[in-house]
């Protein structure tokens, strides 16, 4: 897959008016997380290693976004997002409990946890759970489409954009404190922003002659 920003790295703004203090210590906080387990379980960080791979996977040529660490480090902190659906437990029981049903799931199915399964076969396992076509015993009181949509998909998604790495993969600046940004509108950035590379070099020289 093609560098869509060559040469882009958000971190070289750490140093720059576009960060202030705060931000700095926020951005070094998420990038020393640990990569081990601290909430979940070895067997559980596993799992969530795998659900990552599927939901949001990587190149190989840099160094991944720590995914599951990050969703490990949310529970830990217990980091809510201010709201529950109704069908759903708390964040940190739905967490252990979807994983435990996945688990009995692709046990039935496969006779191995998710973990260990193909990708064909994890993405099958993940297909039906987003359908609610998961029946085990224990899903009951968690309903799989919905731990699918609002913790799973959106825990995973969120933790892989919080991160810089992700940041520099879509060229955006990080957090706008204290420099903000000026130019809002459809297909424009500011100066400062980073350039996404063109397939057409001319037309990239005139875009960039527009909103440069």
């Amino acid at each position: 897959m093609p560098d869509r920003f060559p040469g882009y790295d958000v971190l070289a703004k750490r140093h720059t008016p576009s960060w202030n203090e705060q931000t700095r210590r926020v951005i070094d906080a998420r990038l020393a997380i640990p990569r081990t387990p601290r909430f979940f379980t070895e067997a559980e960080y596993a799992t969530v290693e795998a659900l990552a791979a599927r939901i949001v996977p990587q190149p190989a040529q840099r160094p991944p976004v720590p995914v599951a660490a990050l969703v490990d480090t949310k529970l830990l902190e217990n980091q809510q997002d201010g709201y529950r659906d109704p069908a759903m437990p708390p964040e940190r029981e739905a967490w252990r409990r979807g994983l435990l049903a996945l688990d009995a799931d692709a046990e039935a199915a496969h006779g191995a946890p998710f973990r260990a399964l193909e990708g064909t076969q994890q993405d099958a396992l993940l297909r039906q759970m987003e359908a609610g076509q998961l029946h085990g015993s224990a899903w009951v009181g968690l309903p799989p489409a919905t731990f699918f949509k609002h913790r799973l998909l959106r825990d995973i998604v969120m933790a892989y954009f919080s991160h810089p790495t992700a940041w520099s993969e879509i060229g955006w600046g990080g957090p706008a404190s204290p420099r903000g940004y000026v130019r809002m509108g459809y297909d424009a950035r500011d100066p400062w922003e980073a350039a996404e590379a063109h397939a057409d070099p001319a037309a990239a020289r005139r875009k960039n002659a527009r909103v440069g």
